[in-house]
């Protein structure tokens, strides 16, 4: 397995991104009730956290792994996996879920080939859900690449990745 110090692949060249945890761990001295702090400074770095930059900033704060990694699966903003180009965030509250959110989850489940929490294989689709957004007045509510759409249906929902296919390129969807 890789340090994260150095790209895979590579010839010992360190990689950059870790200069932007290293430097909010100098900031925070190095103090293990830092790690929410660096966790997010690392994604930001990153996109995402792997086992390898869960390993650097366990061994940097002298933290088990364990306990790293429990804290980056616990709150619902860390990610362990890459996220694709676009993404999809159907609300799943009360009011969204009565109105039909369930439904368009398992219409663009079945069309991406994907589940919730999932990217597809082309990395260029990830598809979540959320507890509520806030936005109950035009349920059900979806973000589609960080802009709100109310009273989305299964259709709808599935036209809006559409017309991200065609001016996107992604062929997933543009072929169905």
């Amino acid at each position: 397995m890789p340090t994260p110090t150095t790209a895979p692949n590579s010839t010992a060249k360190p990689d950059k991104r870790l200069k932007v945890i290293d430097i909010t761990l100098k900031r925070n001295h190095y103090q293990q009730d830092s790690l929410i702090e660096v966790l997010h400074k690392a994604q930001e770095a990153f996109g995402y956290l792997d086992l390898n930059v869960l390993t650097y900033i366990a061994r940097q704060i002298k933290l088990p792994l364990s306990q790293v990694y429990g804290v980056a699966t616990f709150y619902h903003l860390f990610s362990l996996q890459p996220s694709g180009v676009h993404s999809c965030i159907v609300c799943m509250g009360t009011a969204c879920y009565v109105k039909g959110s369930q439904d368009i989850v398992n219409t663009l489940q079945e069309h991406l080939g994907i589940r919730l929490g999932e990217t597809t294989p082309d990395g260029e689709v990830s598809l979540l859900s959320a507890r509520c957004l806030g936005a109950c007045g035009i349920a059900p509510a979806v973000v589609f690449d960080g802009d709100v759409a109310g009273k989305v249906t299964a259709t709808t929902a599935l036209e809006k990745l559409k017309n991200l296919a065609v001016t996107e390129g992604i062929s997933r969807l543009s072929d169905r």
